[in-house]
């Protein structure tokens, strides 16, 4: 609850309107952070008795180095979330805070569902036709090996199936032409493995200007290409705000805060990842994803097909 820019108060105001839209949801949630911040707040929108408030006496900043600020801080929200998810007491965790810290987290402590070499995270990309497409990694992996991106491939398809609802979703890898045999070492040693991977529904390359097309639901590239091209993605909507035209239905899905947060796909328990300058829609939606995560036994599903 103390993670992000306009935490806590915006924190619990999308709780808020998560519990009004889910009156009827036996899911407890545990709100971890400062009681003295976070108990008022919780009064003051009426929530106190639907929550169950798990006291923190530490935050990580921003600024601070992932792996030694959870050694060094244990009594921080982040540090206790996993302590509790790795336990059982929770099955999903989701946060805005330090996002060095829920990748180390969920690394370190959930860990990789075995045989997994390396965790992704998604990202979504608003389709033209209406649909969402997946585009991974998305930042984690700023290098990656062949087998690596072929693993994404499928982490992708699972994800988009089980989560997104897309039906045999076709898999393209990110290119700089259509061609087998185009881009760097990578993409040509990566082609090969996706072509013969009878896990997934492979169309071959993709070039940027077909992200937003229908011509793939899940698009593979590495996480330095994939952040740029995201925050790339991310940065149509504040044009589009500056200049004058919000409103148009498709800019609008360019807006994060849509989608909540950032799965890491591959660790054994769902773990959410929120943008630092999250609102009160961006948490809303953050519990919507951890809890469809939940029902579809996503990662469930990624030890079956593993």
């Amino acid at each position: 609850m103390m993670g992000g820019d306009y935490a806590p108060e915006q924190a619990v105001i999308g709780l808020s309107k998560y519990l009004q839209q889910h009156q009827n949801v036996a899911a407890i949630v545990f709100c971890i952070g400062d009681e003295k911040q976070l108990k008022p707040l919780l009064e003051e929108y009426n929530i106190i008795n639907k929550v169950k408030l798990i006291h923190s006496r530490e935050v990580i900043g921003y600024d601070e180095h992932p792996t030694k600020a959870l050694k060094e801080k244990p009594n921080s929200s982040i540090a206790i979330g996993f302590r509790m998810l790795a336990s059982g007491e929770l099955d999903s965790f989701a946060s805005a805070g330090n996002t060095g810290a829920m990748l180390v987290g969920a690394i370190f402590s959930i860990k990789a569902i075995p045989g997994i070499l390396r965790p992704t995270i998604a990202g979504i990309f608003p389709k033209l036709n209406g649909s969402n497409g997946i585009l991974l990694d998305v930042g984690l992996n700023a290098d990656c090996k062949p087998e690596q991106l072929n693993q994404f491939a499928i982490l992708g398809s699972i994800y988009a199936n089980t989560v997104w609802g897309i039906d045999n979703p076709k898999v393209g890898l990110v290119n700089i032409g259509e061609e087998e045999g185009k881009g760097n070492i990578t993409a040509q040693a990566t082609y090969p493995l996706l072509k013969i991977n009878s896990s997934i529904n492979f169309i071959g390359n993709i070039e940027g200007r077909d992200l937003f097309s229908d011509k793939a639901d899940v698009m593979v590239c590495d996480g330095f290409t994939g952040n740029i091209v995201l925050k790339l993605a991310e940065s149509f909507y504040d044009i589009a705000n500056k200049r004058g035209f919000a409103g148009d239905k498709y800019i609008d899905r360019f807006n994060y805060q849509n989608y909540g947060g950032t799965p890491v796909l591959g660790v054994a328990k769902p773990v959410i990842i929120g943008h630092g300058i999250s609102t009160d829609i961006a948490f809303k939606n953050m519990l919507d994803l951890s809890a469809k995560m939940i029902e579809t036994d996503f990662c469930g599903k990624l030890v079956i097909n593993n």
